[in-house]
């Protein structure tokens, strides 16, 4: 009895073989995001393709379910496309998911993208339109010749990709955006009900991510309050009172972020002070960035990069020759050659006329 059910099973046992068209995959991150592709690549192999092999338009392929079928974008079961999180694709809103991936090719430059929420049946031939999630119109351009069906992600900037899908000599692109900073911030606060919300530097992280990327403020006075004091894991410092400072001038609140400031001096580092004389300069707070200087140099006497920053400032002032003066002191102290390779350009800087910040 045995021997017959193990006959039996192996009878209907499928050996794995090479498909004639591999499968493949391909990702993209976008911020924090993620896009991913997973289809089967068939090749030219001297076949005619646009009109032929892929006909135009919509058809009965006469198999399956559909009356009407556009082309499978691929070989094989479906061709699927994943967002992670909620995103846009040539200016269309699509939710976070799965999708199967078909286009209708036109016989012009012409061709619509449909974004289906059935994912799992084999090609187009059980497409049905009730199910489509979005569909785009896009433009296809001529390439060169790729033999391979090939998608890519050809471009991504902050907040976007540009994936294109290129076979023979077409390309189907197709924009997706994601609005990252409110993606960004949004995890923030979820992760902030696990293990990482118990760690002062991840607050720090968030409140500086919001100030820079046009979160909510108050929310971020928020967070940098609670690493700064009153949680088991706060603790004042340097940093966690510059990102305070900031939120409350860009809250308008510039007298109290001035005040911060000067608090602050008192848990830099020399460096630290060093980039905040820097910071002003870049502001255009020329004389108060001099104060900062004279101070870290008052309290670290001849220590890298203390005549570095005097230089800095005085050379914003417009006085190169006390500028000049405090590099070649800056020169003798700096603590490799790289430095002293940046000091002395500075130096033909000043000497040509020019400011060196």
């Amino acid at each position: 009895m045995c021997l017959a059910l193990t006959f039996s099973l192996s009878t209907h046992a499928q050996l794995k073989t090479p498909q004639g068209s591999q499968k493949a995959k391909v990702s993209q991150v976008v911020g924090i995001s993620h896009v991913t592709i997973k289809y089967s690549r068939p090749s030219v192999n001297n076949r005619e393709i646009w009109g032929k092999l892929v006909p135009y338009g919509m058809n009965n392929l006469g198999f399956g379910t559909a009356k009407e079928s556009p082309w499978r974008a691929g070989a094989n079961e479906n061709t699927t496309i994943e967002f992670s999180d909620d995103a846009v694709v040539e200016g269309k809103a699509i939710k976070a998911g799965k999708y199967g991936f078909h286009i209708i090719v036109q016989a012009d430059d012409n061709a619509t993208l449909i974004f289906s929420n059935n994912n799992t049946s084999w090609g187009s031939y059980f497409y049905e339109p009730s199910e489509d999630a979005l569909r785009v119109d896009i433009k296809t351009k001529a390439v060169a010749h790729t033999e391979l069906l090939t998608y890519d992600f050809i471009a991504v900037d902050a907040n976007s990709t540009l994936a294109v899908l290129n076979w023979e000599k077409k390309q189907f692109p197709f924009k997706i955006e994601f609005a990252v900073p409110d993606i960004v911030l949004a995890s923030f606060r979820d992760e902030f009900r696990g293990q990482q919300g118990f760690q002062r530097q991840n607050y720090e992280t968030a409140a500086n991510y919001a100030l820079n990327n046009g979160g909510d403020l108050d929310e971020a006075l928020g967070w940098i309050d609670g690493a700064i004091a009153g949680k088991f894991y706060s603790e004042k410092n340097f940093n966690n009172l510059q990102i305070k400072s900031k939120i409350l001038e860009k809250l308008n609140r510039k007298a109290e972020a001035d005040a911060l400031m000067d608090e602050a001096m008192d848990y830099a580092t020399i460096f630290q002070v060093h980039q905040y004389g820097r910071t002003l300069i870049a502001n255009g707070e020329i004389d108060k960035a001099m104060t900062i200087f004279k101070m870290n140099a008052k309290n670290n006497k001849n220590t890298w990069p203390v005549h570095y920053g005097l230089a800095r400032g005085y050379s914003a002032q417009g006085d190169y020759k006390k500028a000049k003066s405090h590099l070649e002191l800056a020169l003798n102290n700096a603590p490799n050659e790289g430095s002293k390779s940046r000091v002395q350009e500075n130096i033909t800087k000043l000497e040509n006329g020019q400011d060196i910040n």
